[in-house]
Parts: C-alpha cells; structure tokens; sequence
C-alpha cells in the first residue's frame, strides 16, 4: 500500500468514528427533550370546564375582571359567577347549590360553610375592606362623620345586620355609642349603594371599594369609627366542587401577585 492510500484510508476511518460520535449524542440530546417535556407536561395538567364562584357582591367588579384574566391564560376554562350577600350565599352553599368557589366577606359568614364540613381544607384571607360613608355627588347634606348620620330628617339606608357590610357598620356605630334608624335595611352593599344613586337615600353606610367602583356617581366621606370594623375576607374551595382543579388554579390568581393588584386597585386592603 502506497503512503498516499494508507493516508486516505486513516482520514476514511476518522471521518467513520465522528459521524458516529454525532450520532448517538444526537440520539442522547433527543430523547432528554423527550424526557423533558414529558415530565413539564405531566406536572402541569391542561385546566379546562366551567368553574362556578360564589363571591360577595363587593368583589363583582375585580372578580369579573380575574375571571376575564383567568379564561384568557387557560384557554378551555370559563368562570362563571354568582354575587350576593354572604349570607345568602353561605345558606345556598349548605342547602347543596352547585358551587366550586365561596368569597365571603368575613369570616362569619364563611363559618356557616365551614361548620357544615362543606369547604375543602382551610380559608385563606385574601383581602380586607373598610367602610365608608356614601353620599349624593357634592355632598349636599354636609355629611362629615358617622354621628352626622343620626341627623333629623336624614334619610339613610343601612346594609341588613346579618350581611357583612351591616354587620361591620353595626359593630362601628356600637363602638361610637351611636343610636340610627335607616329608612332600609339592604340584602347586599350594592342594593345599598344603588339606593343613594337614585337618590332615594341621602346617605349609605357601605365600603370604600363600592364607593370607588361607583365613580363619581357617589362621593365618599371616612370616618374615624371604620377602623374599628375591618373585614377579613376569606376565600375556600368547596368540598363538592364539580371541577376542583380548576378551582383551585381560579383561587391561586386571586392570592397571586396580579390579583392582589387588581383588588388593591379596587381599594381592597392587603390581609
């Protein structure tokens, strides 16, 4: 064999060993991105269904938009909500309503679902929210504090004692020695509010996230007494959610970052 041939034949060989070598790290490098996204699959399972939420009516305007967010980001999935008194609501939860999520806004109410064992796990506080006094655009009455409430002549319209909202304002005007009779007792703090937009109210004892999301159709006024009746406002997955899974990821925005933004931006107050 001439020196030439015996070159030739060494490089062929060289050439045989890479184009080898290539090949089973290409195998290699394949089947770990395999692996890979086998694993990311299985541990992130596609959401999808309808998730039913029962949420105070405080919360409608910043849940709706979660719910927005929610559907956006899980493709598949649709938030459907139910907003009312607390009250209300904790008695259709235990009267066996079919419901994956309840928002109360307190934690007596979310008492009344968990004493019944119909909560999965234990509630978790999201938010807190104080009151505020509403009144007509301009305040014509010059309302400045809760004891301007019990004003002659003073139409003012309170939430029911046993919805939160009335619970808390009672619990103030105890705390400030205050006697008031309101022309009504309201279901709910948007049945409340409503009632001074249409001017059948001069004033309402509601919270400052409902006095926010009414623009400049109401003008608020603080007192002092408020800080003497927070909410705590507890959200729970429900022991018969339909779509628990789902549930559970709707709950993780609401106590994620960008839902805490989103309700602080409705006024809501950090737990």
């Amino acid at each position: 064999m001439t020196r030439s041939a015996h070159r030739t034949r060494r490089m062929l060989q060289v050439a045989g060993v890479s184009a080898a070598a290539l090949l089973t790290l290409s195998a290699c490098s394949s089947s770990d991105t395999g692996s890979d996204k086998g694993s990311s699959a299985s541990s992130s399972p596609k959401l999808s269904g309808e998730v039913t939420v029962f949420a105070a009516a405080s919360l409608e305007e910043s849940f709706t938009t979660l719910g927005k967010e929610f559907e956006k980001d899980h493709p598949g999935t649709k938030v459907s909500f139910n907003f009312g008194g607390s009250d209300t609501l904790a008695a259709s939860i235990t009267n066996g309503a079919p419901a994956d999520v309840f928002a109360a806004a307190s934690t007596k109410t979310m008492a009344v679902v968990t004493d019944k064992k119909d909560a999965a796990g234990t509630p978790a506080t999201f938010v807190r929210n104080r009151l505020e006094i509403a009144t007509l655009p301009g305040n014509p009455d010059r309302i400045a504090s809760l004891k301007d409430l019990t004003k002659s002549g003073l139409k003012v319209v309170l939430c029911d004692k046993t919805v939160p909202c009335g619970a808390a304002a009672q619990k103030a005007l105890d705390a400030s020695g205050l006697k008031l009779t309101p022309v009504s007792y309201e279901q709910d703090v948007k049945s409340a509010l409503t009632k001074v937009q249409l001017k059948e109210a001069d004033a309402a004892v509601v919270y400052k996230t409902d006095v926010r999301a009414a623009g400049d159709k109401v003008e608020g006024v603080d007192f002092s007494e408020s800080a003497k009746a927070v909410n705590d406002y507890p959200i729970a997955l429900l022991k018969n959610s339909p779509n628990p899974d789902t549930a559970k990821a709707f709950i993780a925005l609401v106590r994620s970052a960008e839902g805490q933004k989103v309700l602080s931006g409705a006024g809501f107050l950090k737990p």
